[in-house]
């Protein structure tokens, strides 16, 4: 089955908009990555300054493809000579899951 990488990044109120800004201008990106599955950024509602950047993968080759790759490219700061952006957050933890069992919509 898949694996799941969720980033937990520590995100202080006045750079909310920010890091939601700079994830949708990177939309596309890791799409057409191979093994790719899922994406979501979860913006908390209450009591945490953490949002959650949720990712879906065929396998951890698949993840360790992207992160050697792509999303390196998808985290510099707009090309070569451009000014280094501030991060967003200021912190971050990523964590790691097998998936063991999934259910969606029942049809009917």
């Amino acid at each position: 089955m898949s694996i799941v990488k969720i980033n937990a990044l520590t995100v202080p109120a006045e750079q909310r908009e920010v890091l939601e800004q700079r994830f949708a201008s990177r939309a596309g990106v890791v799409e057409n990555s191979d093994g790719f599955e899922w994406f979501e950024l979860l913006r908390p509602l209450e009591g945490t300054d953490k949002y959650l950047v949720y990712t879906r993968w065929r396998s951890e080759e698949d993840f360790k493809a992207w992160m050697e790759g792509p999303m390196r490219s998808a985290h510099q700061s707009g090309g070569e000579g451009a000014p280094q952006q501030r991060p967003a957050a200021a912190d971050s933890t990523l964590w790691s899951f097998e998936v063991v069992q999934q259910a969606g919509p029942k049809q009917g």
